[in-house]
C-alpha cells in the first residue's frame, strides 16, 4: 500500500532520520505510529506530522532493546489501526572510544539498541506481515556495516550485525508472500547522533564527509517502502570508502586513523559521557545536527 492512509510505524521518530522519515510520510497522509524513548519529544513530532498532513498519529514511547515492550507496541499499533503496512526502523545510538576504554555497559548498550533492537522490531514486524500476508520492513544500516574505523567499535559491530540480519531476513522473506525487507545504508548524515553519542576519546564525533541530510535518507527509506531494495547506499562517498577497506586494506589501515582524527572528531575537549546510550537525552533531539556542509539537499 502506498500514499494516503498507509499505516507505518517509525522507530527513532524523535530525532534525525526517524523524525525526517515521519515528516515525509506525513506529507503523503500516512497514519503514523511514532516510537522512541522520548515521550515528550514524540508528542512534538506528532504535532509536526499532523501539521504536515498525517491522517492520524499514535505516540508509543518504547525502548526497542526491550523485546516485551516492542511486542506491546506492535499490539497497540494493531489495536489502533487494524494492522501495519510498513515499518521503518531508524532507532540508533553511538559510542566513541578505543575498544578497551569504552565501559562494558556502554558497549553492550549500543548493541542492545542497534542490533538487539533491530532484531526485536524485525521479529514483531515479520510475524505481523506474515499473518497479514503483506508488509514492508525497512532497516537502517550504515556504511560502518561494511567497513570499520578506529574509535567506533560498538557502532561498527552493531551495524555489521544489522547488515547480516537484514540479508538473512531478505532470503527468508522470499518464502513469505507479500513480505519485503530492505536495508538502507547511509554514510555521514547531519543529525544529532554525534553530539548525543557516548564518548571516551576526549571529543565528540563528526559525520564523515561527504555529509548528506536526514531528509535525503528519509527519501530513500520511503522509496524502499514502495519498492524493496537489498541495500540502498545513501552517500556517494560510501562505495569509495568500502572499496578502499576491502581492496586496499593495507593502505586503508594506514590512512584511516589520521583521517578519522582530522575529520571524524570535532576537536572540542569533552569529558567521558555515556551520552544517550543508556538513557535518552530529549533536549538534544532534532531533525538535523550542526553540520551545514552537506551534499544532496532534500527538504
Amino acid at each position: 500500500m502506498t500514499g494516503r492512509g498507509r499505516r507505518v510505524l517509525v522507530t527513532g521518530a524523535s530525532s534525525g532520520i526517524g523524525r525526517a522519515t515521519a515528516h515525509r510520510l506525513a506529507t503523503e497522509g500516512a497514519r503514523l505510529v511514532l516510537v522512541s524513548r522520548s515521550e515528550g519529544v514524540l508528542d512534538e513530532v506528532a504535532r509536526e506530522c499532523t501539521a504536515r498532513g498525517a491522517s492520524e498519529t499514535l505516540v508509543l514511547p518504547t525502548d526497542v532493546g526491550d523485546h516485551e515492550a516492542v511486542e506491546a507496541t506492535f499490539a497497540a499499533a494493531f489495536a489502533a489501526y487494524g494492522g501495519l503496512d510498513g515499518v521503518v526502523h531508524a532507532a540508533g545510538v553511538a559510542a566513541y572510544g578505543r575498544f578497551h576504554d569504552v565501559p562494558p555497559e556502554v558497549f553492550e548498550g549500543v548493541l542492545r539498541t542497534n542490533l538487539v533492537g533491530t532484531a526485536n522490531v524485525a521479529r514483531a514486524a515479520v510475524r505481523l506481515f506474515e499473518e497479514r500476508r503483506g508488509g514492508s520492513l525497512v532497516l537502517l544500516g550504515s556504511v560502518l556495516g561494511k567497513m570499520s574505523t578506529p574509535w567506533m567499535s560498538p557502532y561498527a559491530t552493531s551495524k555489521w550485525g544489522v547488515a547480516g540480519l537484514a540479508r538473512a531476513l531478505q532470503i527468508e522473506a522470499r518464502s513469505l508472500p507479500g513480505v519485503e525487507v530492505s536495508l538502507v545504508s547511509p554514510g555521514g548524515v547531519d543529525t544529532p547522533i554525534y553530539d548525543l553519542a557516548a564518548t571516551w576519546v576526549g571529543h565528540h564525533g563528526n559525520p564523515p564527509p561527504p555529509v548528506t541530510t536526514p531528509e535525503k535518507v528519509a527519501q530513500a527509506c520511503v522509496a524502499a517502502l514502495d519498492r524493496a531494495r537489498r541495500d540502498k547506499d545513501v552517500g556517494f562517498g560510501n562505495p569509495v570508502m568500502v572499496a578502499g577497506f576491502r581492496l586496499l586494506p593495507g593502505v586503508f589501515d594506514a590512512l584511516v586513523t589520521p583521517l578519522m582524527a582530522r575529520m571524524g572528531l570535532d576537536g572540542r575537549d569533552t569529558p567521558p559521557t555515556a551520552g544517550n546510550v543508556l538513557e535518552p537525552v530529549p533536549e538534544g533531539e532534532a531533525v538535523r545536527g550542526r553540520w551545514p556542509h552537506v551534499w544532496g539537499q532534500v527538504r
